[in-house]
């Protein structure tokens, strides 16, 4: 099968991590012996951030102007690009790529897959909004689950909001978020980290993108009761984003700036090893629209790598953990620092969820399960074209 992928987003870049789910399920259609175009749209030169991987060998990836006078030059090179393709797969709904697929397929007659992954108008709307932007944002995300046919979705929130608007159940797949189980697993050393850090005592990690949507904040809000009961822990936030100067700021107002090390933003390659060097990992969050609809990638990432997890109990967070973690109420800052506190002084817990976790990443959580489910989706489509 030939298969073309679009992303929006720079599959090169550590600013955007979260084109590891395509670059993932690429590779895995590849080792199946599909071929495989992935267009993408890198930042400017000057934006780009640290390098997440220097190239892909198993696929073709295709660099797409993201500057907003390269449209329909965008369109004309997908229609191109389409001639040879079997199916047209894109991920989000942005309009740069997106609607360069949706045109492509519609000229070239070509069966058109969309993932949907994230809620984006509720993130948009996290921040401080345009109007016009949201407007936009809600058209594409309320119009697309009908004009393709057939659609992934992440999330069960985000399976009812497609059904809601006008998506088939029976042309509706699961695509949940899955771990690379070789990059991340409990055999990685994570004793280069403490060393670097000059840490000999437990670590609390938490990782993730540090802006609007995510929820850092209410660990570091957290801190001050955990150290009052385990004075030697050491909390490591591993990310950045437009939120860090003010969680470094907020750390210092709340007094534990001491206990808590702020990494930046790291190589995409070193994750598994800040992760190793966890005694327990955290994925807090509050109960929003955006929780609900999300898969959390930091919750898998985890769970391959063995670890004990204290995670909030929303959206799709109770199903992937599944009892091989703590899950606390979200948005309590109470609840979060119990739950980590009940870990750092139960080892026999704490060993026995590491061991759970990995052992459900190995059963459900790999990027065959997703990939595979997708490519039913793809053949059928096919089939029926």
């Amino acid at each position: 099968m030939n298969i073309l992928m679009i992303h929006p987003h720079d599959i090169y870049s550590s600013l955007e991590p979260w084109t590891v789910r395509i670059t993932s399920i690429a590779q895995e259609f590849v080792k199946k012996g599909h071929k495989v175009k992935l267009v993408y749209f890198p930042l400017p030169a000057n934006e780009g951030g640290k390098i997440r991987c220097k190239e892909f060998k198993e696929f073709e990836a295709i660099p797409f102007n993201r500057g907003k006078w390269s449209f329909l030059k965008s369109i004309v090179r997908m229609c191109k690009l389409a001639k040879d393709a079997d199916i047209i797969h894109f991920q989000k709904c942005f309009a740069i790529a997106s609607l360069p697929a949706l045109f492509a397929a519609y000229l070239r007659n070509k069966p058109i897959h969309y993932d949907w992954d994230d809620w984006e108008l509720k993130i948009y709307e996290f921040g401080p909004p345009s109007k016009i932007v949201g407007f936009y944002l809600n058209i594409m995300e309320t119009f697309i689950p009908r004009l393709v046919d057939t659609l992934s979705v992440s999330s069960e929130n985000i399976k009812r909001l497609a059904l809601k608007r006008g998506a088939k159940n029976n042309r509706t797949v699961e695509a949940h978020v899955c771990a690379d189980l070789k990059k991340f697993n409990p055999r990685i050393n994570g004793k280069d980290i403490k060393k670097k850090y000059g840490i000999n005592s437990p670590i609390v990690l938490y990782l993730g993108q540090l802006h609007g949507g995510q929820y850092a904040e209410l660990l570091l809000r957290a801190i001050k009761i955990i150290v009052a009961k385990k004075p030697n822990t050491f909390f490591m936030i591993v990310g950045s984003g437009a939120d860090l100067i003010r969680l470094k700021d907020l750390a210092k107002e709340l007094r534990v700036d001491d206990k808590v090390i702020f990494t930046g933003a790291i190589k995409y390659n070193l994750v598994p090893k800040y992760i190793a060097a966890a005694d327990v990992a955290v994925a807090c969050f509050e109960d929003n629209d955006i929780t609900r609809s999300k898969s959390p990638l930091k919750i898998v990432e985890y769970m391959a790598s063995g670890k004990a997890i204290v995670a909030s109990n929303v959206g799709e967070v109770p199903t992937m953990l599944d009892d091989c973690g703590i899950l606390t109420e979200p948005g309590n800052v109470y609840s979060l620092a119990k739950g980590i506190i009940r870990f750092l002084e139960d080892e026999k817990l704490r060993k026995e969820c590491e061991r759970k976790a990995r052992k459900r990443a190995e059963k459900e959580y790999k990027w065959e399960v997703t990939a595979n489910n997708l490519l039913r989706a793809y053949e059928m489509t096919i089939k029926n074209f």
